[in-house]
């Protein structure tokens, strides 16, 4: 969508801009969002997952895919080991964990950034929340 890869995303599940998920939600392989979802949206496995989210898509609750790609709106934090790409309408209310971060000018984010770095993590990182392999702030 916004990554500069040649190869197009797989969508296998669709959730239309007049759909509204109350809940918790898994899925596997690609997920595109122009509706809402108020609950937590996991992929399962992460490995290969993506998730799309149109400039309508909107996610109250924490986020957790292989990568993701945002034009619109997440209240909650986003743990992607692969790639986060922010388009210009992307907003985050929430922190933000990547491999590999994009953003285009306008891109919002209100909380911290914070990379995975490959070293294990340390017991002081679990204890205070940070997720497991998350290196310190950019």
């Amino acid at each position: 969508m916004f990554s500069r890869d040649k190869q197009q995303t797989r969508i296998d599940t669709l959730i239309g801009k007049g759909s509204r998920v109350h809940g918790n939600m898994e899925f596997a392989g690609g997920l595109h969002l122009d509706g809402a979802i108020e609950g937590n949206l996991r992929a399962d496995p992460l490995e290969g997952s993506s998730l799309s989210v149109s400039e309508t898509g909107f996610i109250d609750g924490n986020v957790e895919a292989g990568s993701v790609m945002l034009n619109g709106a997440v209240r909650g934090d986003i743990i992607a080991r692969g790639r986060v790409v922010l388009g210009a309408t992307a907003r985050v209310q929430g922190n933000v964990y990547y491999g590999v971060i994009e953003m285009t000018l306008g891109a919002q984010i209100i909380g911290k950034v914070t990379r995975f770095s490959d070293e294990p993590a340390d017991a002081s990182q679990v204890v205070q929340g940070t997720p497991p392999g998350a290196a310190g702030s950019t």
